[in-house]
């Protein structure tokens, strides 16, 4: 969406659920849908599509509640992936099947069949090119490299949606590191970027760091804007490690960037603490 309205078109974005990117931090989908909506896109959240109809001016998409909107040109239908796995006539060898088509594997990518392994995306965990390449040359190991125990930790792996602007996550949701740990303690900064502090586009970069713990060991950073992309890389290396709050303080900053703020970040804004029973 965000690309087609770089190139100039009028663009409308349409999602089932009240929540963009509901995968993903509730700070990732809100600010890319402020900044969306701020850029000019026409956004409607929780549209049920019930069907398509198709007139001389141009086509109306009708939503299960019975609202329409009319007069698009031509409809992208971007509603995710799933496994090719239907030709490959898995069951003939007694491969296990999930619905959909998912092949499901061990830790250690081995189907329920031994001697035939799956991996990426049709194994339904993370679907990135970078996980299936990493998790292929793992399983190359164990099989012809002598590594009998090596496979991927699945656990911390940094995306990013190369949106307009760009966001990226690594760990925990605010949400999900609730439900974990006992004490959870949430650092956030939203700020304009020097690069758009005079011509008033409205740009924003916001920034989560989720820390768990007495130690507040960093289990979750979001990110939205420009750069976020990239300063991603270096950071998912600190929680890959175990990086803590204390780590992030004690880290001088780079200045005037946008990544200064993850190490400048001063008190929490929200603490979550679950009450154990006497």
């Amino acid at each position: 969406a965000g690309m087609l309205h770089a190139f100039g078109a009028e663009v409308s974005l349409l999602a089932r659920s009240g929540q963009l990117l509901r995968g993903f931090d509730e700070l990732i989908g809100n600010t890319v849908a402020d900044q969306m909506q701020a850029q000019g896109i026409d956004l409607h959240l929780a549209f049920q599509l019930a069907g398509l109809a198709q007139n001389e001016a141009g086509i109306t998409l009708v939503a299960q509640s019975g609202s329409r909107l009319d007069g698009f040109d031509s409809v992208i239908w971007a509603v995710g992936r799933r496994p090719n796995t239907e030709d490959l006539n898995l069951q003939a060898a007694g491969v296990a099947l999930l619905p959909g088509g998912v092949v499901p594997t061990d830790a250690f990518q081995n189907t329920n069949v031994q001697g035939i392994y799956a991996l990426g995306d049709i194994t339904g965990r993370t679907a990135l090119t970078p996980v299936a390449v990493a998790a292929g040359r793992q399983l190359a190991d164990r099989l012809f490299g002598g590594r009998e125990e090596a496979r991927l930790d699945y656990a911390d792996i940094p995306t990013v949606l190369f949106s307009h602007p760009p966001a990226g996550a690594i760990g925990l949701a605010e949400s999900d590191a609730k439900g974990r740990f006992a004490r959870v303690s949430i650092y956030e900064t939203r700020f304009t970027p020097m690069r758009y502090a005079l011509n008033g586009s409205g740009a924003v970069t916001a920034m989560k760091l989720v820390c768990a713990g007495d130690e507040e060991r960093v289990v979750g950073i979001h990110l939205v804007g420009d750069g976020v992309d990239e300063m991603l890389q270096g950071f998912a290396v600190a929680v890959k490690m175990g990086a803590t709050k204390a780590d992030f303080d004690r880290t001088v900053a780079i200045h005037p960037t946008s990544a200064e703020e993850l190490v400048t970040l001063k008190k929490p804004v929200r603490l979550h603490e679950l009450e154990v029973a006497a």
